[in-house]
């Protein structure tokens, strides 16, 4: 049957909290580069850190040097651990997937050999993605080739590339990332043609499902609807506004903003650092069921969310608060 909006809105916000896209990525205004950046202040041990990784990411090859490579890093930990405490970058520092973000770094500068390694471990995966998403050949050509495109990069005004793998930051594996970015690309395609009453609005509740599919044992299902559901019943009034505001209403960050007074960059981030947060709860609730962190991810990845009965529309409008932050 045909997907409501709502049911769509409520498909892509469980792909949000589930496997981590790129919804919501702000404009690369500062793309990484030895001329345009200025390193930020971290602490010694960081940086030591930092550079002990450069040796195992594979970053000469592609020709970063130790210091363009150092600034890759740090805007990465500035990012995502500036308030945090030592240990806690330092960490940051030792999870990256260093060598799969020097490569993206390498591809969007342009380097021959990073695209032509790239390619090679990329492209087949990526077009068989594509096909699972669309269940369609030619649709699925159709956004993986467009996706490419935008890997590569489109010019700007001022005639320099930019690339869409400047949005990866080597938090997870480039290939689940490539996965989340094709899901979402296929999510914006249905909802530009909203309009159109066709086959396409069938299969639109499928934008999200980039695995194989492999399905997994009942038990395993009912562990990851009950740490679902219970990770939506606990959220704030003030959360449950916010996520419906933006995945639901599909209200832009602006417009919320201006109703609580805040500026847009602020409702971004909270969003962003929610999302996140509900994610770490539900993996949270899976390691207390027995499962372990590593199959967390796998379960997560793999799962169709629209075996999911969580009804996620009733869950988040339970409230509507009208205070501002």
């Amino acid at each position: 049957m045909p997907c409501t909006k709502v049911e769509r809105e409520s498909l892509g916000f469980l792909q949000k909290i589930l496997l981590p896209s790129v919804a919501m990525l702000p404009s690369p205004q500062n793309p990484v580069s030895p001329i345009q950046v200025e390193e930020p202040k971290l602490g010694s041990a960081v940086s030591a850190a930092i550079a002990q990784r450069y040796s195992e990411s594979g970053a000469e090859r592609y020709g970063i040097t130790p210091q363009h490579f150092q600034q890759i890093v740090v805007a990465v930990v500035i990012r995502y651990a500036a308030d945090a405490n030592e240990a806690a970058q330092l960490e940051l520092v030792a999870t990256l997937r260093v060598g799969e973000l020097a490569l993206a770094r390498a591809c969007t500068a342009g380097n021959q050999h990073a695209w032509d390694i790239f390619l090679v471990r990329f492209r087949a995966s990526l077009y068989e993605t594509a096909y699972r998403i669309a269940k369609d050949d030619a649709t699925g050509r159709e956004l993986a080739d467009g996706l490419y495109a935008e890997l590569y990069g489109i010019p700007n005004r001022e005639g320099r590339r930019v690339s869409k793998l400047d949005y990866y930051m080597g938090r997870g594996y480039l290939e689940g990332w490539l996965r989340s970015v094709l899901a979402q690309q296929y999510v914006n395609r249905c909802r530009s043609h909203a309009k159109d009453v066709s086959l396409d609005e069938q299969v639109e509740a499928g934008a999200c499902f980039a695995a194989a599919p492999a399905r997994e044992s009942a038990e395993t299902d009912d562990r990851v609807t009950s740490a679902v559901a219970q990770t939506l019943a606990e959220v704030t009034s003030e959360e449950r506004f916010l996520l419906a505001s933006y995945y639901l209403d599909q209200r832009t960050l602006a417009n919320i903003g201006r109703q609580l007074c805040v500026h847009e960059s602020t409702i971004s981030r909270k969003l962003e650092k929610l999302t996140g947060e509900l994610r770490k709860r539900i993996r949270k609730r899976l390691q207390a069921a027995g499962i372990n962190p590593r199959r967390c991810d796998e379960l997560l990845r793999e799962l169709d969310v629209r075996d999911l009965p969580v009804n996620v529309a009733e869950n988040l409008r339970q409230e509507r608060p009208v205070e501002t932050f």
